[in-house]
């Protein structure tokens, strides 16, 4: 399984960011997909997660009702729209496939398997 995430950029505090993390392998409607991200400095962290049919979704408090993950099984793609950005957004953005579909959604970034490369998302004040 391949992940590979784009969409990252440059923008200031109150505009949108769409991210796309695109995968390759095995079936993509088999996993459970997840946003994460990490600022220098600091762990990484949850963000989003969706379930395996898009039926579930769940939240960093920190990014509820700015953030919305959805995903398309027909284009193998993973999606995190990113609305009234905040500097504290400032981080590399990861995406992250969960092959346990048995299970409700994870926070943790240890219950995911594969990994994406990260994009860069930067937040001006």
């Amino acid at each position: 399984v391949q992940l590979q995430a784009s969409g990252g950029g440059l923008v200031q505090a109150g505009d949108s960011l769409r991210l796309s993390c695109a995968v390759s392998g095995r079936t993509f409607s088999s996993y459970h997909m997840g946003w994460f991200r990490q600022a220098p400095g600091k762990e990484r962290e949850f963000v989003a997660a969706v379930s395996a049919h898009g039926s579930r979704t769940y939240y960093a408090d920190s990014v509820k009702g700015r953030f919305t993950i959805s995903r398309d099984n027909a284009k193998n793609t993973v999606y995190l729209q990113m609305n009234s950005l905040k500097p504290e957004d400032t981080a590399v953005y990861y995406c992250a496939a969960d092959q346990n579909t048995g299970v409700m959604l994870r926070p943790a970034p240890r219950s995911y398997e594969y990994w994406g490369q990260g994009t860069q998302v930067t937040v001006s004040s």
